[in-house]
């Protein structure tokens, strides 16, 4: 290098121009650049080297200048055009006398500034730039256009998130909805790495903290302020593919019955329905038929038939495995099928001709199996009833509805024959929290009744003669036990207060639930053997039971061999585990939610049960609510006593809930 030499270099990442001034020491030089600063710089650093001078650093501007008259990009789409046919490379000088005819100073450093600074058509090698190939440059354009589409994309979503901060309404472009997404995943999943999403808000100047960021999304309208996290989090997705309810929509236009065409016939049965009033999937129904001379009472339990609309293996089918059950919230249901088969011809409408899988059964004098029978029918419901009128019903004793007074006797029977082979029961108070579209919230204590008691026992009696009929034709079935319980001793148990406290007792002693395709004993049911059946349209263990048994019936292959139905009660038990904590952490939120609403009133409270007795720590019973919380006592008190208690702060979304003691309501010894 010598003095007066105009050079590039590079000075963070930038290109300048600068003019060689003098040595410094043995390797360095320092050159000026057209501001008149000095820079310290080993040769090695220069990048290029222009031809003529000497120049001095108040001659770059005009160079500069100069060279702006060449600076064409799309001239260099025109030169490798011909070089690429060619097959040759291509230095700046060899570059300007392409381009421009020339090779002057100005118009070969415009050929450099364009090959260096150029990210398609070529690349350097040596002093050298190669032309890149036709398939390299196809894939470099495109791969530049996906970049400036999402800068694109970006900037209007950015300009969108403003303009929703504003108050403003917006339709929310596909990228919008993606990049929405990723904001959430920061509350939904905080233990992961969002950097995208964070650069985001950062340059919104937003803060990127869970609290933050979920009350952004509020504010603009993404989320509702009581957002259901836990279902977000899950993997059950409120809404359906478009191929799934494609497949629905195919099958309520021309559902399919063939083989089932040999269905017994038990239209001329009066069926009652019983459920809940909102209940909208009605997969259950009660007969009595009085056969022989003896009018001996033949009960039948029908079962709504999914599977008439299924095939193991298809879309709908998948994707009730996928989901496993359907989820009841508060705030409403999210149903295993789509809603359109579910409520339609899947469920036992009154009125209408249903398929269903039946079973008819006559007990004995003590409540056991004397006979029993299985078979796919047809029924038309003629009731579709409330538990409210059925109670209403038996306590009118209606004669021309005899067969609710058979019903209800037969399952009082019920009951007793399996208090006689061990059945343990546990009455704990159940609450039923509502969540209405505006937000007002309910909670309704079900309280025991002739009506429910009557369902409960009929639904266990069907998976009795379902688990004997899978165990005597040892059929691969998703049989449900339960291990015999160690429970205290009954003079232990009588030293507790009697209802919930004792019944907590119990229930802190019973073993975990199984599942296996062999029988197994129910100890808490009182059953020997035991499978689910009668809720096929939202549990699909009980969608897998009625494909083996239709199979079985008919006398054709099983759909599911032992090893694959093994597999899949293993998948399917997972994801009703995910969806049985979302049901019982919505259920809790909305509980201290209408707690925090309620929080001037005194609450009658039952202390439960101790879970650290020595530093005070107990479960709690709200009896009005039927909630079970925690709470951490300062003075003394004793298991079953009952307490006036106000909250002090409640906070759903934090998962806090506790109470100031105010009064002592009473004691029960």
């Amino acid at each position: 290098m010598e003095k007066g030499t105009l050079i590039e270099f590079r000075l963070q990442g930038e290109r300048r121009l600068a003019v060689a001034e003098r040595p410094e020491g043995k390797k360095d030089w320092i050159v000026v650049d057209s501001q008149g600063q000095s820079h310290k710089i080993r040769p090695q650093r220069v990048e290029y080297t222009v031809g003529g001078g000497p120049y001095q650093s108040s001659d770059i501007p005009s160079f500069v200048e100069t060279c702006q008259g060449y600076f064409d990009p799309e001239s260099l789409e025109v030169a490798w055009e011909i070089l690429v046919e060619e097959g040759k490379s291509v230095n700046p000088q060899e570059l300007a006398e392409l381009l421009f005819s020339e090779q002057e100073p100005a118009p070969c450093y415009a050929a450099h500034s364009l090959l260096s600074e150029d990210k398609i058509y070529f690349k350097k090698k040596a002093d050298n730039y190669e032309p890149r190939s036709s398939s390299q440059v196809e894939d470099i354009r495109h791969q530049l256009q996906v970049q400036a589409d999402k800068a694109r994309q970006k900037e209007e979503f950015v300009a969108h998130l403003q303009e929703a901060l504003n108050g403003e309404t917006i339709n929310w472009s596909d990228s919008d909805r993606t990049r929405l997404e990723a904001i959430s995943k920061i509350v939904l999943q905080p233990e992961q790495n969002h950097h995208n999403a964070q650069d985001i808000l950062k340059s919104l100047g937003k803060n990127s903290d869970y609290q933050s960021v979920f009350r952004l999304l509020v504010q603009i309208g993404w989320w509702s302020e009581h957002e259901n996290l836990f279902l977000l989090r899950s993997s059950h997705s409120v809404n359906f593919s478009s191929k799934v309810s494609n497949v629905a929509q195919s099958r309520l236009q021309a559902p399919s019955d063939s083989p089932d065409s040999d269905r017994l016939d038990l239209t001329h049965l009066k069926v009652y329905t019983i459920d809940d009033e909102s209940t909208t999937e009605i997969d259950d129904g009660l007969s009595v038929e009085y056969i022989g001379e003896a009018k001996t009472p033949r009960l039948w339990i029908h079962i709504a038939d999914p599977t008439r609309l299924l095939t193991p293996g298809d879309e709908l089918d998948l994707e009730a495995r996928r989901r496993s059950t359907s989820l009841y919230l508060p705030t409403g249901m999210v149903p295993m099928f789509p809603s359109e088969l579910a409520t339609g011809p899947m469920s036992l409408v009154q009125g209408q001709d249903c398929c269903a899988l039946s079973f008819g059964v006559t007990l004995d004098e003590t409540g056991a199996i004397a006979e029993y029978t299985i078979h796919p029918t047809k029924i038309k419901p003629t009731y579709r009833l409330t538990y409210e009128d059925v109670d209403e019903m038996l306590q009118l004793g209606l004669t021309n509805e005899a067969e609710l007074a058979e019903l209800a006797a037969a399952a009082k029977a019920r009951q007793a024959w399996r208090k006689s082979q061990g059945s343990i029961q546990i009455k704990m108070p159940e609450a039923s929290i509502k969540v209405k579209e505006n937000e007002e919230i309910t909670i309704d204590l079900l309280e025991e009744s002739a009506s429910r008691h009557l369902v409960a026992e009929m639904m266990i009696l069907a998976g009795e003669i379902t688990g004997r009929y899978g165990k005597e034709h040892g059929l691969p079935l998703p049989f449900r036990g339960q291990p015999q319980p160690e429970l205290p001793p009954e003079e232990e148990l009588m030293l507790l207060p009697a209802g919930p406290v004792r019944y907590c007792a119990l229930r802190r002693c019973m073993p975990r639930s199984e599942m296996s395709i062999n029988p197994l004993r129910h100890a808490s049911l009182g059953l020997d053997t035991y499978v689910q059946v009668t809720s096929p349209i939202r549990r699909y263990t009980d969608l897998l039971t009625h494909f083996q048994l239709k199979a079985h019936l008919k006398g054709v292959d099983l759909p599911f061999a032992k090893d694959e139905l093994q597999e899949i009660i293993y998948s399917v038990g997972s994801s009703s585990y995910e969806a049985t904590l979302v049901e019982r952490q919505t259920n809790r939120y909305w509980g201290l939610e209408y707690l925090r609403r309620n929080s001037d009133q005194i609450w009658q409270v039952l202390v439960l049960r101790w879970l650290r007795e020595d530093e005070g720590l107990g479960a709690i019973l709200i009896e009005d609510l039927g909630l079970e919380l925690t709470h951490r006592f300062d003075n003394h008190v004793n298991l079953g006593d009952r307490l006036g208690f106000k909250v002090l702060v409640s906070d759903p979304h934090r998962d806090e809930i506790r109470f100031q003691e105010a009064v002592e309501v009473g004691i029960e010894h």
